[in-house]
């Protein structure tokens, strides 16, 4: 086996399981925080979580793909090292900010949210205008 194919098959298993690993993570501890963003809507939720996890994978082991062609192949242990570290630590940026845009969509997504759920209630604790009264006759 050649120091590439070793480099090759350690990244993309690196790769895959930092990726399933923070997927889950998210998953699991994000799903608290999606029930109580929408009032309880576990249903919702969950289906959010879901296309969440979904888009996750799907740019950032998309992107592991890709990425595992750039550079030059290793020739040394030393190369792989460095090769894997400079690529892996590119994933784990990827994710990084994958999150936080994730983030930044579920809080703009809640000031709308807010707003709505505000302008709901309004209309249903403000009560009807009272009748007009007849005027009194002369």
């Amino acid at each position: 086996m050649t120091f590439a194919t070793v480099n090759y098959l350690a990244y993309i298993a690196i790769s895959a399981g930092l990726t399933i690993w923070v997927a889950h993570t998210l998953s699991t501890r994000g799903r608290v925080f999606l029930v109580e963003f929408l009032r309880g809507n576990e249903r919702l939720a969950d289906s959010i979580n879901h296309l969440l996890v979904v888009g996750f994978y799907l740019v950032n082991l998309g992107y592991a793909m890709l990425a595992m062609s750039y550079g030059e192949k290793p020739y040394s242990i030393d190369g792989v090292l460095e090769a894997l570290s400079f690529k892996i630590g590119l994933v784990m940026l990827v994710l990084g900010a994958t999150h936080f845009f994730n983030m930044s969509m579920i809080a703009t997504l809640g000031k709308k949210l807010d707003a709505f759920f505000q302008n709901q209630r309004r209309q249903v604790t403000t009560p009807p205008a009272p009748p007009a009264r007849p005027a009194p006759a002369a």
